[in-house]
């Protein structure tokens, strides 16, 4: 029988026995030191490009990188993601804080690695480097301290901050074809299904009325399209365990982009065709019609989220009752 002392005390502590757990993680004493000299390390040895952002702090160079105002940059989504990863581990807890923790010295082997990719990446000038160097070695940190099954089942959280990765008009080969495809694909609606007149000449819609419009590089799709990519990561690793689902609905994030942006091109068009080039001016720079590219595209990721998830499920009850089956002597 459990003690009830113990379970009084844990449930003072936090309603599930945080507190308690986190008093018997090993290991606190050096994760957390050599946690903060690394963040030091990063903070003033991390950035070399002085040039465009004068600091040695990466983590200044990353704060503007997210909060550029460049016409080409779209990274503000970065500003989020470690909140969200923080919730994941929150989410995760009983889970991570139940393994058999222990140190693990070959953590150390990727923190040399993560040494090595930052010295690569400041002598090239790559702060991009540096920052997958700065995650990498807190994910050898983490290994060296708790154990190869605490990096297993971490993996996930840390996949996401992939998405800090600032990429800037590196994206721009990306986006060029997006903006190529949603200017046709809406032309070919407003003329075949809508009978519309609408023209389209490479990213741009031109109609005979008088009204134009530029698919431009924040137009493309691309910020939908990491938003998105984000919430399908999220749901794929926190419904699905096989593989195979989570692919499927990873991938799904491009076209349910592509078609998001598409609709939101699609209002702004009907606008400026029923109220003059002022009112597509309005629908394009309001705040509540750029949020339009997520309606169609979330409303598709969680009709084939939980298509997948009724698949799994049947899968799974198939598998046991495969597995019950009486076999003959």
């Amino acid at each position: 029988m459990s003690d009830p002392n113990t379970a009084a005390a844990d449930n003072n502590s936090g309603g599930d026995g945080f507190a308690a757990r986190w008093r018997r993680l090993p290991n606190k004493e050096l994760f957390f030191p050599l946690l903060a000299a690394w963040l030091l390390f990063f903070h003033f040895l991390g950035n070399s490009t002085f040039g465009y952002v004068d600091t040695p702090s990466l983590f200044h160079w990353m704060y503007n990188a997210y909060n550029s105002t460049s016409p080409t940059a779209d990274d503000g989504h970065g500003n989020l993601i470690p909140f969200v990863v923080l919730g994941l581990f929150w989410w995760k807890r009983k889970e991570l804080l139940e393994l058999p923790l222990a140190t693990w010295w070959p953590g150390i082997l990727l923190v040399a690695v993560a040494v090595v990719m930052h010295v690569v990446g400041y002598l090239v000038q790559q702060p991009r480097v540096c920052i997958m160097a700065l995650f990498a070695g807190i994910y050898g940190l983490m290994g060296l301290a708790w154990g190869v099954r605490f990096l297993k089942a971490s993996f996930f959280p840390f996949f996401l901050l992939l998405l800090m990765v600032p990429l800037g008009s590196l994206t721009e080969p990306v986006t060029f074809p997006l903006r190529l495809m949603v200017s046709k694909i809406v032309a070919f609606i407003c003329n075949h299904v809508l009978a519309i007149s609408v023209l389209s000449q490479g990213t741009s819609l031109r109609s005979p009325m008088g009204y134009q419009y530029e698919v431009a590089a924040a137009c493309s799709g691309i910020r939908s399209l990491v938003a998105i990519a984000a919430i399908a990561i999220i749901y794929a690793f926190m419904v699905f365990r096989q593989w195979p689902l989570r692919l499927v609905l990873l991938a799904s994030a491009i076209p349910l982009a592509v078609i998001g942006n598409t609709f939101r091109m699609m209002v702004i068009v009907l606008a400026a065709e029923f109220g003059g080039q002022s009112a597509g001016n309005r629908a394009h720079e309001s705040a509540f019609w750029s949020l339009l590219p997520y309606v169609p595209a979330i409303i598709g990721l969680m009709l084939l989220g939980r298509w997948l998830e009724k698949l799994q499920d049947r899968k799974a009850k198939k598998s046991s009752e495969t597995s019950g089956e009486v076999k003959p002597a």
